[in-house]
């Protein structure tokens, strides 16, 4: 079977580079198209990234030779690719903009950037807690008369870790109404070249420009349902979150305390569902989910970024330290890879989830 051709937009950019090598001999797709900025556009892949490929192995070599186009320049990509994976690295409004501008020409968008988290008809999935979230694409296709094109986001990087295990709890019918969660976000998340390493070594940023927010306001979306062919936000949970920029490459790590509204489940309970949890990624068989959303690891120093974070080919979250909290009901430890899970790898398994539901 012909594999599917995709392209890749802000291709040169620590994201960019992340798709670029996790689609390497991948099953269902293959990269056949790349753009970026205008500085890059006119080159080689190689030649554009030379100097400066972040993964640490060698640019596939069916990518090393494309010709980089200029990503402002819609109209290139017709007849080139099916669908765009978007690592675009631009002002908000300029995203918007543009991945409409792919969509309206029959060009699907499957993205990472966070301009249309919240527009009122995108889905933003995380493939095991709300993939019926899809379904609103009809409805968005109609709203804007597009044929085949679509536009699906995915969230903040640092959701990944402690969201799907929350998840997993409300499912199985453990209602929680408040969170506070620290998150100790790994220096990748920020690109590339990032954080200055004078700022960052031997040293903690209790900043990161608008992730306390994200990570406050995006779980109750994902959560949500759609209603009026909108999504109404999940208004069952608050969630009080302190965001960290740490000394670390990759992996982000988050610390959370959970409070149940009624019902309190034991913590045999709440590893049961943890160790038990599948989802539609994993009755699909998409090959990039993990078999296993949710590890749990016993050892009472894990998880660790350096231990854990490319578990199930960097997918699966990494949890451990439950135990009982003495303010709300239980705290545990979630860590998940920020630029694997939270970033390409998520966007690849949203678009297999796509493909399998017939959308691509």
């Amino acid at each position: 079977m012909a594999k599917i051709k995709v392209g890749v937009l802000g291709a040169t950019g620590a994201v960019g580079q992340q798709y670029i090598s996790l689609l390497e001999n991948h099953p269902w797709f293959e990269v056949s198209y790349v753009a970026a900025s205008p500085s890059s556009a006119g080159k080689k892949y190689k030649d554009a990234v030379k100097g400066r490929w972040l993964i640490n192995k060698d640019i596939p070599k069916n990518v090393a030779d494309l010709v980089v186009e200029d990503a402002n320049v819609v109209e290139k990509a017709l007849g080139q690719c099916n669908f765009v994976f978007s690592a675009l690295e631009m002002d908000k409004q300029a995203i918007m903009s543009l991945e409409e501008k792919y969509a309206s020409l029959d060009i699907p968008v499957v993205s990472n950037a966070s301009a249309h988290r919240h527009t009122e008809d995108v889905p933003m999935l995380i493939p095991e807690i709300n993939p019926n979230h899809i379904d609103i694409i009809p409805i968005q296709r109609k709203r804007r008369g597009w044929k085949k094109g679509f536009i699906v986001v995915k969230p903040n990087c640092s959701l990944q870790s402690y969201l799907t295990p929350i998840y997993a709890l409300i499912k199985n019918g453990y209602d929680i109404s408040e969170v506070i969660l620290t998150t100790m976000q790994a220096v990748s998340g920020a690109g590339y070249p990032g954080v200055a390493s004078l700022d960052i070594i031997d040293n903690i940023i209790p900043f990161i420009s608008g992730e306390e927010e994200k990570s406050e306001i995006e779980p109750l979306k994902i959560l949500g349902e759609i209603k009026d062919n909108k999504f109404v936000y999940y208004d069952k949970i608050k969630i009080s979150a302190h965001c960290n920029r740490v000394p670390v490459i990759d992996g982000h790590m988050a610390c959370v305390s959970i409070k149940f509204r009624s019902k309190k489940p034991a913590k045999e309970e709440i590893l049961n569902i943890w160790q038990n949890f599948k989802s539609e990624p994993q009755k699909l068989n998409l090959p990039f989910a993990p078999e296993k959303p949710i590890i749990y690891i016993n050892e009472d120093n894990r998880p660790q970024p350096r231990k854990d974070r490319m578990l199930d080919k960097g997918m699966a979250v990494a949890v451990g330290r439950l135990r009982e909290c003495k303010v709300f009901d239980y705290r545990f430890v979630g860590l998940s890879h920020n630029t694997i899970r939270g970033a390409a790898g998520g966007g690849i398994l949203n678009a297999e989830l796509l493909k399998a539901k017939g959308y691509l």
